[in-house]
């Protein structure tokens, strides 16, 4: 049994035959990602991932203020596909030998009006695309690979594709950030400037951890992409990510903790938050791949799940689920808010414990 091609490379592998069928040639238009994701009816994310793969492979280019259109064949006019650019006398040639060709005279986009019209675009396009460049800040690059990584995930987001939305050559990028590596610490720079830590911290090592997590998990609510960009073992220098540390250290600060112990307390809070998080990003993923969302992914595993619940010894499991109805709603923001008040029960016994108690 074959299994069957993801959502977004059936839709690669059907605008890729819509191209060599000649139902789209090179400077049309090809349809937007909404557009798509209403024809596919599948995620935004899965319709954008498979623009983004065909602008990978050389397929489509995007345009500024004109949208992802079909790209020309290196050397060859982009609205004369089946012509000889360097021999034009051929197609003259055979024209007056066998007549006009019978899609010519039907086929609009052989129209000369309308071609002058698509080229007169394509020039306000280039002149777009250099006051788009003279006008690129690094704050703009940074926005826009924020907004990318929102809607798409971090693995989706590229120096190129972050240059397409732009409307900039690629290279334009590396005049304001010198790699991807650079740009997602800028990223984090942003995110947590719009979750800051207060000025003043609250009173008791409680209140200062909770409002740190708190903070935190707003912030990866809001940009799911930001509980993935680092692990425990190999931290990213960032400034923002060492304000955390620093405010957790300092909450605890005085307590008679030794400094590994401080450590652990401070990695613990941080692993709760970002553990939670990071289903966040998992889901975006997997809309993107599948184009289903959790509760229809879900759906579909129902008669496999009953079936495997059913042959085997798991009678408090069938039991917990039948007393909540056959349903069982996640609910991460209950998840964390538990979590986090067991979390801090837990650590009142080790950070608020008498001096020279065992």
């Amino acid at each position: 049994m074959v299994e069957a091609a993801p959502p977004y490379v059936r839709i690669v592998d059907d605008i890729k035959r819509r191209i060599a069928d000649g139902e789209l040639r090179a400077g049309d238009r090809v349809p937007s990602t909404r557009q798509l994701a209403r024809d596919w009816d599948v995620a935004l994310a899965t319709a954008a991932k498979a623009l983004a793969r065909l602008g990978q492979q050389g397929v489509v280019v995007a345009e500024p203020r004109v949208g992802t259109v079909v790209a020309g064949p290196p050397g060859r006019s982009p609205r004369h596909p089946h012509g000889d650019p360097d021999n034009p006398s051929r197609d003259a040639s055979h024209s007056a030998a066998h007549g006009p060709a019978h899609d010519s005279v039907h086929d609009p986009a052989r129209d000369p009006a309308r071609d002058a019209v698509r080229e007169s675009g394509r020039d306000r396009a280039r002149d777009s695309g250099r006051d788009a460049a003279r006008d690129l800040t690094r704050d703009r690059v940074v926005r826009i690979a924020v907004e990318m990584a929102d809607a798409e995930g971090l693995p989706a987001l590229s120096m190129r594709g972050v240059a397409g939305r732009l409307g900039v050559a690629t290279m334009s990028l590396y005049r304001h950030v010198g790699s991807k590596d650079d740009l997602v610490e800028l990223m984090i720079e942003q995110v947590f400037g719009e979750f800051p830590l207060p000025d003043e911290p609250p009173h008791g090592w409680r209140a200062r951890l909770e409002v740190a997590a708190r903070v935190q998990w707003a912030a990866y609510r809001r940009h799911p992409w930001m509980a993935g960009i680092t692990s425990l073992t190999r931290p990213l220098p960032s400034p923002s990510l060492l304000r955390h540390t620093e405010w957790a250290l300092a909450a605890i600060d005085g307590h008679g903790l030794d400094p590994v112990t401080m450590m652990d307390v401070h990695i613990l809070l941080y692993s709760h938050v970002q553990g939670i998080a990071a289903n966040f990003e998992l889901e975006v993923q997997a809309r993107a791949m599948t184009g289903l969302t959790d509760d229809e992914w879900m759906r579909d595993q129902d008669e496999q799940l009953a079936a495997i619940v059913t042959s085997g010894p798991y009678p408090t499991f069938v039991d917990v689920i039948a007393r909540m109805g056959g349903d069982f709603e996640f609910d991460f923001d209950r998840l964390f808010e538990l979590g986090l008040r067991a979390l801090l029960d837990g650590l009142a016994g080790i950070i608020e414990r008498q001096p020279g108690r065992d």
